[in-house]
């Protein structure tokens, strides 16, 4: 039998918690290993469990959740982290975005998109609820701001492991995923990374996405249910 995901959930409703365990439940691949109702307590659990997954609310007692969302990433970059939020405005998703989530769901639909969601994030795709997906993508379309230098000139400054590394990561794929078709190590990836951002003047996962949608390199599509 194959081991089981595990899953942290951070919400401050133990009743809503209780609910994202039944839905959980439902599915014998998943486990869920800790539960906290503070952003700090969530982060103790999450260094000291070190759960595959994170269920993250944005709104907490003690610190906005997309903030913990990036606490989290930035001592735990291989953790994932599935938004499940009562919020539905597009600049919460696009912040949740920027600060490393890859999955975003309404909580008033976590019934019926929850597992489909895990199941994306999972395996390195972004998830979003088909009633937001659309004004998400039109927002990530959206003109960058003036201080914004995108141009395919840029792009012709990378290399060509790093053109292809930079396609990986705007697909979603993780560090480990990426090593693995590309035979080299994650430390490597992570090199290239940094290279890319730094060559290409862009600060988050968002810039780039947007950045690779607008010469071509992805389809915008997967940002789509």
């Amino acid at each position: 039998m194959s081991e089981k995901t595990s899953i942290l959930i951070i919400d401050d409703h133990p009743l809503f918690r209780e609910g994202l365990k039944a839905i959980i439940g439902r599915d014998a691949r998943f486990e869920v290993i800790g539960e906290a109702g503070t952003a700090r307590e969530g982060l103790r659990m999450a260094k000291k469990l070190k759960p595959q997954l994170v269920l993250l609310d944005i709104s907490l007692p003690d610190q906005n959740g997309i903030q913990l969302t990036r606490d989290i990433r930035t001592l735990l970059p291989d953790m994932r982290v599935l938004i499940v939020s009562m919020h539905s405005k597009i600049d919460h998703i696009a912040e949740a975005f920027q600060a490393g989530a890859t999955g975003y769901v309404v909580k008033e639909s976590a019934a019926e998109r929850l597992l489909k969601g895990i199941e994306y994030v999972l395996r390195g795709d972004y998830f979003l609820d088909s009633s937001v997906s659309q004004q998400v993508v039109k927002k990530l379309m959206e003109s960058p701001a003036k201080d914004e230098k995108i141009s395919d000139a840029g792009y012709g400054t990378l290399s060509p492991r790093e053109q292809e590394v930079m396609r990986f990561l705007a697909e979603g794929l993780s560090r480990t995923a990426i090593a693995e078709k590309l035979f080299i190590s994650p430390k490597t990836v992570e090199n290239h990374r940094t290279n890319i951002m730094n060559k290409l003047g862009l600060h988050s996962a968002m810039d780039l996405i947007r950045y690779s949608a607008k010469l071509g390199l992805i389809d915008v599509d997967l940002w789509k249910e």
